[in-house]
């Protein structure tokens, strides 16, 4: 596939389409990796991808309470305010 390589301020770069953006799943960031004669772009996953599925299956399986205890629980606070 050719693209052309277009004018953007005081750089150059490439226009992607539509139909490339969404089989690789490229969304505002990519990796760029430099080889010896070509360049690769590499989609990256969306951070914090599955976190809610996740965070739901350990609520359902009860690990999602606290694993520490609280050391200030007896503690004074008021001089603190």
């Amino acid at each position: 596939m050719n693209t052309t390589v277009i004018p953007i301020g005081n750089s150059k770069g490439i226009r992607l389409g539509k139909t490339i953006l969404e089989k690789y799943q490229i969304k505002d960031v990519v990796e760029l990796i430099l080889k010896e004669d070509y360049i690769i772009l590499k989609a990256l996953p969306t951070p914090r991808k599955g976190w809610e599925e996740s965070f739901q299956k350990m609520h359902e399986n009860g690990d999602d309470r606290l694993l520490d205890i609280d050391f200030f629980e007896d503690e004074n606070t008021d001089e603190w305010k």
